[in-house]
């Protein structure tokens, strides 16, 4: 088969043939038909800090994904050739304390698809069918199912919290976060403001449901509340940047008792106002992946039910372009103008 192939402990990937994966007792082979590119996959193609301490090359790398079922293992109940599918990225233990008690999502043996084992950048991919989500609707189209995982990852943080008649403040508005943008639309929030410094990103980030598009290169986000005629603060914050100021100005901008959710993931330490957030009585929440599986749950019922938020999401998909032309896909995810980019694996069927 083709897969985008990391050889060794250094920088780029090769398209080259690979041996096909079969599946083993308790596991599905999946026709890879889209996979997204994610921040994770730029840093494994740059071989950067990050990549060298975690990735064990030579590996496959890619983790978000739809496509169809063509083979399953002894010992698959649910799960039928022909279905198709999305999958859970994070392949965990199911013995661990948090196993055991139902918070898979918090395993600390978890092993991840595309960074510790062969991922979806490939004509096929094998995962443990209870990582298999299936798609029972027919209005998802193979670039929204290849971009489930990160859509899991803003309704696991958007929801983190009660959004209804609150004012929710977003930082970055990268894909994921856009997508939080329309689920605190759809999830009942009063006014949401988000902030970047891309202006393509900020015009779509409007068009997702935003009340205010703010440029933190020429605006503050305390006179963004002037602007939403807000007297007090914002009641929920949602991080989606990892960037070092985002949080300090978020801190700085939240209501007495606001409730703040971090998915983004910082590159280096930052410095917290913790008075703030002790005598404002805040909350900080970090956020990883998704809760296995009542995020899936959510997400699909709201894909389904509301055909508005399910064009705004998919209209984070800005860019598809075919697996051969992988580099170039990934110059323009690395650019960071537009949205989602999605690889298709079909032309080479």
């Amino acid at each position: 088969m083709k897969a985008l192939y990391k050889s060794g402990p250094h920088a780029g990937f090769e398209l080259v043939e690979r041996p096909e994966p079969e599946a083993g007792d308790g596991e599905v082979k999946i026709r890879v038909h889209t996979t997204g590119l994610c921040g994770t996959d730029l840093h494994i193609q740059a071989w950067d800090a990050w990549a060298a301490a975690t990735i064990n090359a030579p590996l496959i790398a890619g983790h978000e994904f739809y496509g169809e079922v063509v083979e399953v293992g002894a010992e698959v109940n649910d799960v039928k050739v022909g279905d198709k599918v999305s999958g859970e990225g994070h392949v965990v233990c199911g013995l661990c304390r948090n196993c055991r008690a139902g918070r898979r999502h918090m395993c600390i043996n978890t092993v991840s698809v595309g960074v510790q084992r062969d991922g979806a950048f490939a004509e096929y991919v094998v995962i443990p069918e209870s990582n298999v989500w299936v798609h029972k609707d027919p209005s998802i189209t193979p670039e929204l199912g290849a971009i489930f995982d990160p859509l899991g990852n803003a309704v696991h943080t958007a929801l983190s919290f009660g959004l209804v008649g609150e004012d929710v403040l977003v930082t970055g508005a990268g894909p994921i976060g856009l997508m939080a943008v329309a689920v605190a639309r759809h999830a009942g929030a009063r006014k949401i403001a988000i902030t970047d410094v891309s202006e393509p990103r900020l015009a779509m980030a409007a068009a997702m449901g935003a009340d205010l598009a703010v440029n933190v290169a020429t605006t503050r986000v305390k006179d963004a509340q002037l602007q939403l005629d807000m007297c007090e603060g914002f009641d929920i914050g949602l991080e989606m940047s990892g960037h070092p100021t985002a949080l300090q100005e978020m801190i700085d901008n939240m209501n007495h008792g606001g409730r703040i959710a971090m998915l983004g993931l910082p590159s280096s330490a930052i410095d917290i106002n913790w008075g703030k957030v002790v005598t404002h009585m805040l909350t900080l929440k970090g956020i990883y992946g998704r809760e296995m599986f009542e995020t899936w749950y959510a997400m699909s019922a709201m894909l389904s039910s509301n055909p508005v938020l399910r064009a705004a999401v998919a209209s984070v998909v800005t860019d598809v372009l075919p697996a051969t032309e992988w580099e170039q896909a990934f110059e323009i995810a690395r650019s960071g103008r537009g949205g989602k980019v999605v690889l298709d694996w079909t032309v080479f069927a």
